[in-house]
Protein backbone atom coordinates (compact mmCIF):
# COMPACT_ATOMS: atom_id res chain seq x y z
CA UNK A 1 0.00 0.00 0.00
CA UNK A 2 2.95 2.30 1.10
CA UNK A 3 4.71 2.03 -2.24
CA UNK A 4 1.33 2.23 -3.99
CA UNK A 5 0.47 5.63 -2.57
CA UNK A 6 4.58 6.93 -3.65
CA UNK A 7 3.75 5.73 -7.15
CA UNK A 8 0.67 7.46 -7.28
CA UNK A 9 2.04 10.74 -5.89
CA UNK A 10 4.91 11.52 -8.85
CA UNK A 11 1.63 11.33 -10.94
CA UNK A 12 -0.94 13.41 -9.46
CA UNK A 13 1.00 15.14 -6.95
CA UNK A 14 -0.91 18.49 -6.49
CA UNK A 15 1.21 21.82 -6.03
CA UNK A 16 0.85 21.31 -1.87
CA UNK A 17 2.18 18.11 -1.97
CA UNK A 18 5.42 18.86 -4.32
CA UNK A 19 5.86 21.87 -1.94
CA UNK A 20 5.95 20.08 0.90
CA UNK A 21 7.97 16.99 0.25
CA UNK A 22 10.39 18.85 -2.04
CA UNK A 23 10.64 22.63 -1.50
CA UNK A 24 10.71 22.12 2.33
CA UNK A 25 13.35 20.00 1.58
CA UNK A 26 15.42 22.88 0.73
CA UNK A 27 14.08 24.75 3.56
CA UNK A 28 15.17 22.34 6.00
CA UNK A 29 18.55 21.97 4.51
CA UNK A 30 19.02 25.66 4.95
CA UNK A 31 17.57 25.33 8.51
CA UNK A 32 20.47 22.57 8.94
CA UNK A 33 23.04 25.02 7.83
CA UNK A 34 21.92 27.37 10.59
CA UNK A 35 22.03 24.75 13.09
CA UNK A 36 25.75 23.13 11.98
CA UNK A 37 26.84 27.04 11.57
CA UNK A 38 25.69 28.05 15.34
CA UNK A 39 26.98 24.92 16.84
CA UNK A 40 30.10 25.26 15.78
CA UNK A 41 30.48 28.75 16.43
CA UNK A 42 27.53 30.24 17.22
CA UNK A 43 25.24 30.49 19.93
CA UNK A 44 25.22 27.43 20.67
CA UNK A 45 28.54 26.48 20.88
CA UNK A 46 29.47 26.25 24.67
CA UNK A 47 27.58 25.74 27.16
CA UNK A 48 27.53 28.67 29.38
CA UNK A 49 26.08 30.28 25.77
CA UNK A 50 23.09 27.54 24.65
CA UNK A 51 22.13 27.00 28.62
CA UNK A 52 19.02 30.01 27.95
CA UNK A 53 18.22 29.55 24.59
CA UNK A 54 17.94 25.09 24.77
CA UNK A 55 15.92 25.58 28.10
CA UNK A 56 13.83 28.40 26.66
CA UNK A 57 13.62 26.21 23.60
CA UNK A 58 12.58 22.68 25.58
CA UNK A 59 10.18 24.91 27.96
CA UNK A 60 8.75 26.26 24.65
CA UNK A 61 8.14 22.72 22.97
CA UNK A 62 7.15 21.03 26.14
CA UNK A 63 4.06 23.54 27.68
CA UNK A 64 2.22 24.06 24.49
CA UNK A 65 2.37 20.17 23.45
CA UNK A 66 0.83 19.13 27.12
CA UNK A 67 -1.82 22.19 26.85
CA UNK A 68 -3.30 21.10 23.40
CA UNK A 69 -2.86 17.20 24.47
CA UNK A 70 -4.94 18.07 27.77
CA UNK A 71 -7.73 19.84 25.53
CA UNK A 72 -7.45 17.16 22.94
CA UNK A 73 -6.97 14.09 24.74
CA UNK A 74 -9.41 11.31 23.67
CA UNK A 75 -10.16 12.90 20.45
CA UNK A 76 -8.63 12.28 17.00
CA UNK A 77 -7.69 15.96 16.57
CA UNK A 78 -4.76 14.78 19.41
CA UNK A 79 -2.42 13.75 16.82
CA UNK A 80 -2.02 17.32 16.37
CA UNK A 81 -0.07 17.49 19.82
CA UNK A 82 2.88 19.16 17.99
CA UNK A 83 1.44 21.71 16.15
CA UNK A 84 2.03 24.51 18.56
CA UNK A 85 5.42 23.54 19.60
CA UNK A 86 6.76 24.82 16.65
CA UNK A 87 8.16 27.99 16.19
CA UNK A 88 8.32 30.35 12.85
CA UNK A 89 11.86 31.87 13.03
CA UNK A 90 11.40 34.21 9.88
CA UNK A 91 8.36 35.80 11.23
CA UNK A 92 9.77 35.75 15.03
CA UNK A 93 12.77 37.95 14.07
CA UNK A 94 10.55 40.09 11.45
CA UNK A 95 8.47 41.66 14.38
CA UNK A 96 11.66 41.61 16.55
CA UNK A 97 13.30 43.74 13.52
CA UNK A 98 10.09 45.94 13.34
CA UNK A 99 11.22 47.05 17.03
CA UNK A 100 15.04 48.30 15.40
CA UNK A 101 17.37 49.63 17.98
CA UNK A 102 14.90 49.54 20.97
CA UNK A 103 16.10 46.22 21.66
CA UNK A 104 19.64 45.08 22.01
CA UNK A 105 20.76 42.71 19.62
CA UNK A 106 21.38 39.83 22.16
CA UNK A 107 17.87 39.69 22.43
CA UNK A 108 17.83 38.81 18.44
CA UNK A 109 20.60 36.58 18.78
CA UNK A 110 18.47 34.60 21.88
CA UNK A 111 15.25 34.61 20.27
CA UNK A 112 17.40 33.10 16.88
CA UNK A 113 19.11 30.26 18.97
CA UNK A 114 16.17 29.82 20.43
CA UNK A 115 14.24 29.48 17.22
CA UNK A 116 16.83 26.80 16.29
CA UNK A 117 17.18 24.83 18.86
CA UNK A 118 12.83 24.90 18.25
CA UNK A 119 14.02 23.54 14.85
CA UNK A 120 16.12 20.64 15.98
CA UNK A 121 12.99 19.47 18.08
CA UNK A 122 10.84 19.64 14.93
CA UNK A 123 13.33 17.92 12.95
CA UNK A 124 13.26 15.15 15.47
CA UNK A 125 9.44 15.16 16.16
CA UNK A 126 8.63 14.59 12.63
CA UNK A 127 10.92 11.77 11.88
CA UNK A 128 9.98 10.08 14.83
CA UNK A 129 6.34 10.88 15.31
CA UNK A 130 4.88 11.64 11.71
CA UNK A 131 6.67 8.85 9.73
CA UNK A 132 4.99 5.64 9.26
CA UNK A 133 5.41 2.44 6.86
CA UNK A 134 9.66 2.09 7.11
CA UNK A 135 11.34 0.54 4.22
CA UNK A 136 14.47 -0.61 6.19
CA UNK A 137 15.79 -1.20 2.70
CA UNK A 138 15.37 2.73 1.67
CA UNK A 139 16.69 3.33 5.21
CA UNK A 140 19.70 1.60 3.94
CA UNK A 141 20.20 3.35 0.98
CA UNK A 142 19.82 6.76 3.23
CA UNK A 143 22.21 5.42 5.50
CA UNK A 144 25.23 4.45 2.33
CA UNK A 145 24.53 7.99 0.62
CA UNK A 146 24.77 9.53 4.30
CA UNK A 147 28.34 7.61 4.84
CA UNK A 148 29.15 8.44 1.57
CA UNK A 149 28.73 12.19 2.15
CA UNK A 150 30.39 12.47 5.48
CA UNK A 151 33.85 10.52 3.46
CA UNK A 152 33.56 13.21 0.65
CA UNK A 153 33.29 15.96 3.93
CA UNK A 154 36.60 14.34 5.54
CA UNK A 155 38.27 14.36 2.15
CA UNK A 156 37.89 17.89 1.72
CA UNK A 157 35.78 17.53 -1.14
CA UNK A 158 34.17 21.02 -1.48
CA UNK A 159 32.38 21.48 -4.93
CA UNK A 160 28.68 22.24 -4.33
CA UNK A 161 27.72 19.65 -7.31
CA UNK A 162 28.72 16.50 -5.44
CA UNK A 163 26.73 17.61 -2.44
CA UNK A 164 23.95 18.47 -4.54
CA UNK A 165 23.95 14.92 -6.78
CA UNK A 166 24.39 12.64 -3.51
CA UNK A 167 21.80 15.11 -2.18
CA UNK A 168 18.94 14.11 -4.31
CA UNK A 169 19.94 10.70 -3.58
CA UNK A 170 19.76 11.06 -0.09
CA UNK A 171 16.50 12.99 -0.55
CA UNK A 172 14.88 10.06 -2.87
CA UNK A 173 15.64 7.24 -0.31
CA UNK A 174 13.94 9.24 2.54
CA UNK A 175 11.04 9.88 0.42
CA UNK A 176 10.67 6.25 -0.12
CA UNK A 177 11.83 4.96 3.21
CA UNK A 178 8.73 6.16 5.53
CA UNK A 179 10.94 9.03 7.33
CA UNK A 180 9.49 12.31 6.27
CA UNK A 181 11.76 13.60 2.58
CA UNK A 182 12.26 16.90 4.39
CA UNK A 183 14.96 15.23 7.01
CA UNK A 184 16.85 14.29 4.10
CA UNK A 185 17.55 18.35 3.72
CA UNK A 186 19.34 18.15 7.62
CA UNK A 187 21.10 15.20 7.17
CA UNK A 188 22.60 16.65 3.93
CA UNK A 189 23.41 20.02 5.58
CA UNK A 190 25.01 18.35 8.95
CA UNK A 191 27.98 16.99 6.01
CA UNK A 192 28.26 20.47 4.22
CA UNK A 193 32.35 21.30 5.00
CA UNK A 194 32.61 24.01 7.38
CA UNK A 195 36.47 24.16 7.08
CA UNK A 196 38.18 27.49 5.37
CA UNK A 197 40.62 26.53 2.95
CA UNK A 198 42.84 29.08 3.62
CA UNK A 199 42.67 31.01 7.21
CA UNK A 200 42.25 34.70 7.54
CA UNK A 201 46.00 35.59 7.91
CA UNK A 202 46.81 33.80 5.02
CA UNK A 203 43.87 35.28 2.74
CA UNK A 204 45.59 38.61 4.13
CA UNK A 205 49.29 38.03 2.73
CA UNK A 206 47.70 36.37 -0.80
CA UNK A 207 45.35 39.33 -1.55
CA UNK A 208 48.30 41.60 -0.58
CA UNK A 209 50.91 40.07 -2.88
CA UNK A 210 47.97 40.17 -5.86
CA UNK A 211 47.28 43.60 -5.20
CA UNK A 212 51.01 44.27 -5.30
CA UNK A 213 50.96 42.36 -8.82
CA UNK A 214 48.20 43.92 -10.00
CA UNK A 215 49.36 47.57 -9.54
CA UNK A 216 52.59 46.59 -11.05
CA UNK A 217 50.81 45.77 -14.06
CA UNK A 218 51.43 47.52 -17.35
CA UNK A 219 48.15 50.02 -16.61
CA UNK A 220 46.93 49.65 -19.97
CA UNK A 221 43.31 51.52 -20.39
CA UNK A 222 41.99 48.70 -22.68
CA UNK A 223 41.70 46.66 -19.49
CA UNK A 224 42.95 44.33 -17.53
CA UNK A 225 42.32 41.24 -19.80
CA UNK A 226 44.92 42.93 -21.93
CA UNK A 227 47.11 42.55 -19.15
CA UNK A 228 48.00 39.09 -18.25
CA UNK A 229 49.58 40.23 -15.06
CA UNK A 230 46.71 41.79 -14.02
CA UNK A 231 43.99 39.05 -14.88
CA UNK A 232 46.27 36.42 -12.64
CA UNK A 233 46.49 38.88 -10.05
CA UNK A 234 42.46 39.25 -9.98
CA UNK A 235 42.02 35.49 -10.49
CA UNK A 236 44.75 35.04 -7.38
CA UNK A 237 42.16 37.34 -5.61
CA UNK A 238 38.92 35.68 -6.28
CA UNK A 239 40.31 32.04 -5.89
CA UNK A 240 41.30 33.41 -2.28
CA UNK A 241 38.07 34.82 -1.67
CA UNK A 242 36.05 31.29 -2.29
CA UNK A 243 38.92 29.45 -0.49
CA UNK A 244 38.64 31.75 2.89
CA UNK A 245 34.84 31.12 2.58
CA UNK A 246 33.54 27.73 4.03
CA UNK A 247 31.23 25.98 1.63
CA UNK A 248 28.80 26.16 4.50
CA UNK A 249 28.29 29.79 4.44
CA UNK A 250 28.63 30.41 1.02
CA UNK A 251 25.76 27.79 0.56
CA UNK A 252 23.70 29.37 3.21
CA UNK A 253 24.31 33.00 2.14
CA UNK A 254 23.24 31.67 -1.70
CA UNK A 255 19.83 30.05 -0.59
CA UNK A 256 18.73 31.98 2.30
CA UNK A 257 17.42 34.35 0.00
CA UNK A 258 15.46 31.76 -2.09
CA UNK A 259 13.97 30.48 0.86
CA UNK A 260 12.78 33.84 2.39
CA UNK A 261 11.09 35.27 -1.00
CA UNK A 262 10.20 32.04 -2.73
CA UNK A 263 9.99 28.81 -0.66
CA UNK A 264 8.61 30.34 2.30
CA UNK A 265 5.81 32.78 0.60
CA UNK A 266 4.86 29.57 -1.86
CA UNK A 267 4.38 27.39 1.18
CA UNK A 268 2.14 30.13 2.54
CA UNK A 269 -0.01 30.15 -0.50
CA UNK A 270 -0.18 26.28 -0.87
CA UNK A 271 -1.04 25.80 2.64
CA UNK A 272 -2.74 28.59 4.47
CA UNK A 273 -5.83 29.20 3.13
CA UNK A 274 -8.83 28.60 5.78
CA UNK A 275 -12.44 27.91 4.12
CA UNK A 276 -13.95 30.39 6.32
CA UNK A 277 -17.57 29.05 5.39
CA UNK A 278 -19.66 28.07 8.44
CA UNK A 279 -20.05 29.42 11.83
CA UNK A 280 -16.41 30.70 12.39
CA UNK A 281 -17.53 31.58 15.78
CA UNK A 282 -18.47 27.47 16.21
CA UNK A 283 -15.05 26.74 14.63
CA UNK A 284 -13.34 28.90 17.29
CA UNK A 285 -15.36 26.58 19.84
CA UNK A 286 -13.41 23.33 18.16
CA UNK A 287 -10.87 21.72 20.55
CA UNK A 288 -8.55 21.42 18.21
CA UNK A 289 -8.49 25.15 17.40
CA UNK A 290 -8.52 25.53 21.20
CA UNK A 291 -5.59 23.74 21.93
CA UNK A 292 -3.46 25.51 19.16
CA UNK A 293 -4.27 28.82 20.19
CA UNK A 294 -3.44 27.99 23.92
CA UNK A 295 -0.52 26.47 22.82
CA UNK A 296 1.03 28.97 21.10
CA UNK A 297 -0.64 31.76 22.94
CA UNK A 298 -0.30 30.74 26.50
CA UNK A 299 1.81 28.00 26.10
CA UNK A 300 5.18 29.29 24.36
CA UNK A 301 5.50 32.33 26.83
CA UNK A 302 5.44 30.38 29.99
CA UNK A 303 7.32 27.65 28.62
CA UNK A 304 10.06 29.47 27.43
CA UNK A 305 9.98 32.01 30.22
CA UNK A 306 9.64 29.52 32.68
CA UNK A 307 12.80 27.12 31.71
CA UNK A 308 15.13 30.28 31.18
CA UNK A 309 14.58 32.14 34.41
CA UNK A 310 15.55 28.58 36.01
CA UNK A 311 18.50 28.20 33.34
CA UNK A 312 19.72 31.34 34.34
CA UNK A 313 19.12 31.45 38.13
CA UNK A 314 20.92 28.67 38.46
CA UNK A 315 23.82 29.67 36.94
CA UNK A 316 23.91 27.41 33.97
CA UNK A 317 22.96 30.70 31.72
CA UNK A 318 22.87 33.99 31.55
CA UNK A 319 20.20 36.48 30.23
CA UNK A 320 20.92 38.26 27.02
CA UNK A 321 23.53 41.45 27.59
CA UNK A 322 21.24 44.73 27.90
CA UNK A 323 18.14 42.93 28.32
CA UNK A 324 15.34 43.15 31.02
CA UNK A 325 13.27 39.97 32.04
CA UNK A 326 10.00 42.22 30.37
CA UNK A 327 11.93 41.55 27.34
CA UNK A 328 12.84 38.62 27.62
CA UNK A 329 9.01 37.89 28.27
CA UNK A 330 8.32 39.54 25.45
CA UNK A 331 10.38 37.19 23.28
CA UNK A 332 8.47 34.14 24.70
CA UNK A 333 5.41 35.59 23.23
CA UNK A 334 7.16 35.92 19.74
CA UNK A 335 8.34 32.01 20.06
CA UNK A 336 4.63 31.32 19.75
CA UNK A 337 4.43 32.73 16.34
CA UNK A 338 3.92 29.21 14.94
CA UNK A 339 2.95 30.09 11.04
CA UNK A 340 5.21 27.98 8.70
CA UNK A 341 6.33 25.85 11.12
CA UNK A 342 3.08 24.45 12.61
CA UNK A 343 1.54 24.63 9.47
CA UNK A 344 3.86 22.27 8.02
CA UNK A 345 3.41 19.61 10.92
CA UNK A 346 -0.41 20.44 10.86
CA UNK A 347 0.03 19.16 7.05
CA UNK A 348 1.78 16.09 8.24
CA UNK A 349 -0.31 15.35 11.59
CA UNK A 350 -4.36 15.33 9.67
CA UNK A 351 -2.87 14.53 6.23
CA UNK A 352 -5.78 12.49 6.37
CA UNK A 353 -8.37 14.94 7.97
CA UNK A 354 -8.29 17.53 5.90
CA UNK A 355 -11.72 18.63 7.78
CA UNK A 356 -9.59 18.87 11.11
CA UNK A 357 -6.86 20.35 9.25
CA UNK A 358 -8.91 23.24 7.82
CA UNK A 359 -9.65 24.44 11.23
CA UNK A 360 -6.56 23.62 12.68
CA UNK A 361 -5.13 26.26 10.11
CA UNK A 362 -7.47 28.73 11.74
CA UNK A 363 -6.26 28.43 15.38
CA UNK A 364 -2.02 28.51 14.05
CA UNK A 365 -3.44 31.99 12.03
CA UNK A 366 -5.34 33.32 15.31
CA UNK A 367 -2.62 31.92 17.65
CA UNK A 368 0.48 33.14 15.85
CA UNK A 369 -1.18 36.74 15.15
CA UNK A 370 -2.02 37.13 19.08
CA UNK A 371 1.41 36.23 20.05
CA UNK A 372 2.98 38.46 17.17
CA UNK A 373 0.93 41.58 18.24
CA UNK A 374 1.60 40.92 22.10
CA UNK A 375 5.39 40.32 22.40
CA UNK A 376 5.70 43.22 19.83
CA UNK A 377 3.64 45.42 22.47
CA UNK A 378 5.32 43.81 25.30
CA UNK A 379 8.71 44.73 23.77
CA UNK A 380 8.34 47.94 22.58
CA UNK A 381 6.82 48.82 26.52
CA UNK A 382 9.76 46.96 27.90
CA UNK A 383 11.98 49.74 25.65
CA UNK A 384 10.05 52.88 26.59
CA UNK A 385 10.33 52.03 30.19
CA UNK A 386 14.12 51.33 29.89
CA UNK A 387 14.55 54.83 27.76
CA UNK A 388 12.67 56.95 29.88
CA UNK A 389 14.76 57.54 32.32
CA UNK A 390 17.29 59.18 29.90
CA UNK A 391 14.57 61.21 28.71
Amino acid sequence: RYYALKARWFGQASLAHWVNDALMAVFFFVVGLEIKREVIAGELSSPRKAAAPIAAAIGGMAAPALLYAAVNWGRASVNGWAIPAATDIAFALGVLALLGKRVPASLKVFLAALAIVDDIGAVLIIALFYSSDMSFVALGAAGGITLVLIVANLLHVRHPIVYAVLGVGLWLAFFNSGIHATIAGVVLALTIPARFRIDERQFAAVTRDALAAFERGSGDDSGTLADQQRAAAVQTIETACEHVQTPLLRLEHALHPWVSYLIMPVFALANAGVALSGDLSQAFREPVVIGIVLGLVIGKQLGVTTLAWVAIRGKLGQIPTGATWKQLYGAGWLAGIGFTMSLFIASLAFERQPEILEIAKLGILAGSLISGIGGFLIIRMAAAKAAAPEA
